[in-house]
């Protein structure tokens, strides 16, 4: 198989960004090359016992994507990325800009990322590769094993966890009155379900546009020993597909949606929709730049700002949709 590798050159500052803006146009294989040399967090978790010599780091920072080479015109996503770069540069520096191409063959997608996967806490969860064996220290931690495949979701990503920090918090309020019925919007490998789940929702029903975060999804479950009637699995476009909308339905206590800010604007008055009254709104893939332009439609379509997260670059907003009051 073989991948053209389109490489641009920015600034150390402008990483994020630049992975946020990709994201947003539909392009997930990034890779980021810079001489910031690793934290002892991310020296541990690669399990490197020595850190590499690097030159001084000179803020010059190269992101790289890959497209495959199917026959399919790259042109018009290609002068996206341009014109995108341009609007970027309004908001931070972004340096040259400047894109290079390549070509390479057979990426190891699949495998190759495995060994920068390695078991965290957040707060007193334990996310572990499957391929990784349980530590006696942490046989007392509520325990999710996922093996992501294909899908996004090791729930290592900032985004991840602001979105599980919201559900352990809100969930665990909520179910002091009831099993909390949740709707996770964008469900890749089904972590953000699972932790659901394990926290003590009832029910989970999850959508997701990529057939294969289906498979995925639906093995993670049997890993973790859940009960595979307790989750329910889509795929379609929740704002676009009618049918979906309907077997979706409505009266959920949470909505969980770690996807990207221009997503989670036209979604909100869904969102709004399929809640409770009193229900939550727990949102994440928002890069700092949107957090206004989010907590906006987020308020027009009728929600409660209740608090703003934030970790690294990325912000959490988590919404409410009041009580009726006659």
């Amino acid at each position: 198989m073989k991948w053209n590798k389109y490489t641009i050159e920015t600034t150390t500052q402008a990483e994020e960004y630049m992975s946020s803006m990709l994201m947003e146009l539909g392009i997930f294989g990034i890779e980021i090359e810079d001489k910031i040399p690793l934290s002892a967090s991310d020296q541990s978790a690669m399990f490197i016992d020595f850190l590499p010599e690097l030159p001084p780091d000179d803020g010059v920072s190269y992101v790289s994507f890959y497209l495959e080479e199917d026959g399919t015109d790259h042109t018009k996503l290609l002068e996206k990325v341009a014109q995108s770069l341009e609007q970027l540069r309004k908001t931070v520096e972004i340096g040259s800009g400047g894109i290079t191409s390549d070509q390479t063959q057979d990426l190891d997608w699949i495998n190759n990322w495995k060994k920068y996967f390695s078991s965290f806490t957040i707060e007193d969860i334990l996310i572990k590769p499957t391929w990784e064996e349980l530590k006696e220290t942490d046989r007392d931690k509520t325990l999710i094993e996922i093996d992501p495949g294909v899908s996004f979701g090791t729930g290592k990503h900032e985004t991840t966890q602001l979105c599980i920090r919201g559900l352990i918090k809100y969930i665990r309020r909520m179910k002091q009155q009831n099993a909390p019925k949740v709707l996770d919007v964008g469900f890749g490998s089904g972590i953000l379900s699972i932790a659901a789940l394990k926290l003590g929702a009832g029910r989970v029903t999850g959508t997701d546009l990529d057939p294969a975060c289906l498979a995925s999804a639906i093995e993670n479950l049997k890993t973790n020993r859940i009960d595979s009637g307790l989750a329910t699995f889509y795929i379609g476009n929740l704002l676009e597909d009618t049918k979906l909308m309907e077997a979706v339905g409505s009266d959920y206590d949470i909505v969980v949606a770690n996807i990207l800010a221009d997503v989670i604007i036209p979604m909100a008055p869904a969102a709004f929709s399929v809640l409770k009254p009193g229900g939550y709104f727990i949102t994440s893939g928002i890069i700092d730049f949107k957090e206004e332009e989010v907590s906006g439609a987020v308020r027009q379509a009728g929600f409660v700002v209740e608090e703003v997260s934030r970790q690294g670059e990325w912000v959490g907003i988590t919404a409410k949709k009041q009580q009726t009051e006659f």
